[in-house]
C-alpha cells in the first residue's frame, strides 16, 4: 500500500495533534461524566471523533480534504 503524500505543514501537524488530543480528552471525560439526554452524548462522540480526525491527520501528515482541494501549504510546494 503506497503512502499517501505529505500535504500538511509541520506547524499544522503539531496544531492539529495538541487540538485534537485536548478535543478527544475532552469528548470523554464529557461521556464519563453523567449525560443529561441522547442528543448529548451524540454530540460528545463527535467531538471524540473529530479529535481523533485530526490526531490521525496530524501524525500521517496527509488530509483527504486538502487532496480534494489541491491544497498545498506555501512551505510545501517547493518539494519535490
Amino acid at each position: 500500500m503506497k503512502r499517501p503524500v505529505v500535504n500538511i505543514s509541520s506547524i499544522e501537524r503539531v496544531g492539529r495533534m495538541a487540538v485534537g488530543g485536548l478535543g478527544a480528552l475532552a469528548g470523554v471525560l464529557l461521556l464519563l461524566s453523567a449525560a443529561d439526554s441522547t442528543i448529548v452524548v451524540i454530540l460528545e462522540l463527535l467531538l471524540v471523533a473529530a479529535g481523533l480526525d485530526l490526531i490521525i491527520t496530524g501524525a500521517t501528515g496527509h488530509c483527504p480534504l486538502y487532496s480534494r482541494l489541491g491544497h498545498v501549504p506555501p512551505s510545501l510546494k517547493d518539494r519535490p
